[in-house]
């Protein structure tokens, strides 16, 4: 049957091939009044494939609906990366001309209605950037703290801050030799005795007294990066690490009688990986 032999006034039913010489074609059959004998046969034919059909329909709807196993499976798996943190501040110009005058990237300075303004800076070397503004956060301005910028060489840095304004605190480590207690307390003056890494701090504050602490991290534990490789955020950061493989470097030439190691770029390569990975350095 096609679609121009089809009694009028039924109800539309999906069906497929019925009467079509080659089996495949698709219509839609109105079918609300009484059918003659000559359509009888063709609607028992009919009424079988329209059920499949919702049948199918309603197995397509509950597949869309209900995720699948694998799909949830993947939520364990997702990179989740800080991007931002936002501060809170008095004076938004007060703020960037600080944060700037540090040698931070101004990445954005946007205002919007009713006084709305976000501003975006990044520290060198940072994946994650600093957003300030007008109507940005609820916090009290100043109550941020805690924050802290890690560095290759606490002492260069101390003194890089230092002349871009920042009014630093001495270079101090923490008596308990593991983190760093609030505020002030427990402070020993002068890096940690070792130079073991993560050891040695400095604080600063911006204008409002939100609070930022230098982190010395030459060394990261296990487990923190990416065992397969080596990554550097800065050119700077490289720089240093080039710098303590070298020293190294030189000492295990002397342990071998002063000769010239041929392999010394193999050496160095093993020597930055397992100094970011934590894993026991070349000697």
């Amino acid at each position: 049957m096609r679609l121009r032999d089809r009694p009028a006034g039924l109800p539309k039913i999906l069906f497929e091939g019925i009467g079509d010489t080659n089996g495949s074609v698709s219509d839609v059959l109105d079918a609300s009044t009484p059918w003659d004998n000559g359509h009888r046969e063709q609607r028992r034919r009919i009424v079988p494939i329209a059920v499949k059909v919702t049948a199918i329909n309603r197995e397509i709807e509950m597949a869309i609906q209900e995720p699948t196993p694998t799909n949830s499976a993947r939520t364990d798996h997702i990179d989740t990366k800080l991007e931002v943190v936002v501060i809170p501040v008095s004076d938004v110009d007060r703020a960037r001309s600080f944060y700037t005058g540090l040698g931070w990237r101004l990445d954005a300075d946007v205002s919007g209605k009713d006084g709305f303004r976000v501003v975006q800076v990044t520290p060198p070397g940072s994946p994650c950037s600093v957003i300030f503004g007008a109507n940005v956060t609820a916090a009290a301005p100043g109550s941020a703290q805690g924050l802290h910028l890690v560095v290759t060489d606490i002492e260069m840095a101390h003194a890089a801050l230092a002349s871009r304004g920042a009014e630093m605190s001495g270079v101090f480590h923490d008596d308990g030799g593991v983190f760093h207690h609030k505020g002030a307390d427990h402070r020993l003056p002068g890096p940690h005795p070792s130079r073991s890494s993560y050891g040695s701090f400095a604080s600063f504050s911006d204008p409002d007294g939100n609070g930022w602490l230098l982190q010395e991290v030459t060394a990261r534990l296990p487990g923190r990066i990416n065992t397969k490789g080596a990554a550097f955020t800065s050119a700077g950061d490289l720089a240093e690490a080039l710098r303590r493989a070298a020293a190294a470097h030189g000492e295990h030439e002397k342990r071998d009688g002063g000769k010239h190691d041929e392999a010394w770029p193999e050496w160095y390569a093993d020597y930055l990986v397992k100094e970011q990975s934590g894993q026991n350095l070349p000697t």
